[in-house]
């Protein structure tokens, strides 16, 4: 387990303690003052976001990783795309090799262009999953200019765009773990806050993120939150529905014996989707792990990883990687509508 792997489980402990925690308490302080200032110059309209010839929708969260934003970005890209609407899906890139100082198109919705290890996990999969357009940099507007101007875009996604005030959106939706919430409830590095609850005002439809196959605490979670913040709050369920072999595509039966591996913000809950199946080890690594040889060459029997960790996975010449597939429910329909 890795270092970003254990400071994760300090954000999501209340009773954690310590002398670490409080050097981190001591440097959220000063996280906290440069989040605070980038948000009261843009507030106040010091700092004014560009805007772009195109419909833009931001997908994020106020916590850091493992939320589920790629399944729900997913789910509102083949919507839109379904419903006519030319679109591109930008992402910061974080995890791949390509530099995302430069703009790189990942799929242009018929080819994909680099792999997962090139492009990051989770562009690639957005590629393999949607139509629309994939573009990773880290300039989201220079980005979103190139979209429109390339392609002909009507509707932009930002793939974990909350924070990225430098491109005007037209929609801010924010997702919120639905066991997991804020967490500690403290700042970055202390906890898993990248915001403080100034960015709440900006917020426009809130989504709890429910992994489990019951949803009833998320549905209540929901109906809280969205009374607390008088925002509409919506529910996005997400369940497991098969795992299946990345090279052959053969189910996994239930009750098999697997080792259960994964490079994902909050493991936890992809761990538990397995109780079907006989977990004899789980490992963790860090959330956007670069996978090699070395890290499955030496598990015996089956291995089971999310989809995102398996399009990491693919070209290496193993025929005992499985993958979970999950399914996701939401009304993009509501989540869209003014």
């Amino acid at each position: 387990m890795g270092f970003k792997t254990e400071i994760t489980k300090i954000h999501y402990d209340k009773n954690a303690r310590g002398v670490f925690l409080r050097l981190l308490e001591f440097c959220s302080c000063f996280y906290g003052c440069g989040s605070r200032l980038k948000n009261t110059l843009y507030d106040n309209n010091i700092l004014r976001p560009k805007k772009v010839n195109a419909y833009v929708i931001s997908v994020g969260n106020l916590t850091t990783g493992g939320v589920g934003k790629t399944p729900v970005v997913a789910e509102i890209a083949n919507y839109l795309m379904n419903s006519g609407k030319k679109t591109a899906i930008l992402s910061r890139g974080y995890g791949g090799r390509l530099s995302n100082k430069n703009i790189n198109v990942i799929s242009d919705g018929s080819e994909i262009y680099y792999d997962a290890q090139m492009a990051g996990d989770e562009p690639y999969w957005l590629s393999q999953n949607t139509k629309s357009i994939v573009i990773t940099c880290k300039n989201r507007f220079k980005a979103a200019e190139f979209a429109v101007k390339h392609y002909g875009v009507t509707h932009i996604i930002l793939d974990d765009g909350f924070q990225h005030r430098k491109l005007h959106r037209d929609l801010d939706i924010v997702l919120v773990d639905s066991v997991k919430g804020f967490g500690n409830e403290k700042l970055l590095p202390a906890g898993p806050l990248r915001e403080g609850t100034e960015a709440f005002n900006r917020i426009d439809k809130l989504v709890i993120v429910s992994k489990s196959t019951n949803h009833a605490r998320a549905e209540k979670y929901a109906r809280i939150m969205g009374k607390k913040l008088n925002k509409p709050a919506f529910v996005c369920k997400t369940e497991p529905d098969i795992v299946y072999n990345i090279k052959t595509g053969d189910v996994l039966p239930s009750g098999s014996s697997i080792t259960a591996l994964s490079a994902i913000g909050q493991p936890e809950q992809f761990f538990a989707f397995l109780d079907n199946y006989n977990v004899v080890n789980k490992i963790a690594l860090d959330d956007h792990h670069l996978y090699s040889e070395d890290d499955v060459k030496n598990i015996a029997g089956n291995i089971v990883v999310t989809e995102k960790d398996a399009v990491k996975l693919q070209e290496l010449n193993y025929n005992n990687i499985y993958a979970l597939k999950l399914k996701t429910s939401i009304d993009v329909k509501g989540l869209l509508d003014a």
